[in-house]
């Protein structure tokens, strides 16, 4: 199994690159590239779906023949919701930043007749979750309510310094709806003041995988399966971007039995 925590590979354009086949799984991809004004990526889409996600910065967009103006807005991803945009399989895309642009490109396989479509901030209103150090703030992006995507859920969270977040631990790694869907997931970590770090755990039932990772500013870990909570330290906030997807695109998980009574405490 590959390493499940991927560093950033530098500073300047693409910087993080997770593929299928990188990743030893079947259905996520996530890029990550950060621009200089007036710097351009694009894309093919090909049997995949993408959502791209502003992380911070502004940059000029268009998929396929639309031109979609200029996205994005705030300059940290603490700040509030980001801009996204959906592109389905099949189609060509580019990125102009017009600002420093720190770009997520989140793929899984396309399907259907979906159309381009800008998301912004509000789309979905933020939403709240746990109670006392389990609080967090979640920013849906697509959301499996939202229709308009094959595979692809995309979903933001903060969570505040010294909360735990993930947690209790779940799971999703068992195709058993209606208890339970299967989907392969990403995270990738962004942290305020940025010189902190958080921690995050990937384990199963019978600890055939149980690995425990400090993260840093940027990193993203893998989630082929099991539980994976995260804990925020003390004076940092940490943010990080979700990407999921599976054979259906339904997100019903599975709580550890033996912490299931946290969501009653």
């Amino acid at each position: 199994m590959p390493n499940l925590k991927v560093k950033p590979s530098g500073t300047h354009g693409r910087v993080t690159h997770v593929t299928p086949e990188s990743a030893g799984w079947t259905y996520v991809g996530f890029d990550l590239h950060r621009m200089k004004p007036g710097e351009t990526v694009s894309g093919e889409t090909g049997d995949r779906e993408v959502c791209l996600v502003w992380v911070t910065g502004k940059g000029k967009a268009s998929a396929g023949t639309k031109d979609f103006g200029t996205l994005g807005g705030r300059m940290n991803p603490f700040e509030g919701a980001p801009h996204a945009l959906y592109i389905p399989m099949e189609s060509t895309w580019s990125v102009t930043a017009e600002t420093d642009l720190e770009l997520a490109v989140c793929s899984a396989p396309g399907g259907g007749t979906y159309q381009a479509k800008a998301i912004p901030p509000g789309t979905h209103p933020q939403v709240t979750r746990g109670k006392g150090t389990n609080v967090r703030y979640v920013n849906n992006i697509m959301p499996e309510d939202d229709s308009s995507a094959h595979s692809l859920l995309v979903v933001e969270v903060i969570t505040p310094g010294g909360h735990t977040s993930s947690y209790p631990p779940h799971k999703h790694d068992q195709d058993d709806l209606p208890n339970e869907s299967f989907l392969e997931e990403t995270y990738y970590h962004r942290l305020n003041p940025p010189q902190g770090f958080a921690f995050q755990r990937v384990y199963t039932d019978d600890r055939s995988l149980d690995e425990a990772m400090a993260l840093e500013d940027g990193d993203v870990t893998l989630v082929p399966k099991g539980y994976h909570p995260c804990a925020a330290c003390h004076g940092y906030d940490l943010y990080y971007l979700n990407v999921m997807a599976g054979p259906q695109r339904i997100w019903k998980f599975h709580n550890a039995a033996e912490h299931e009574w946290l969501l009653k405490a």
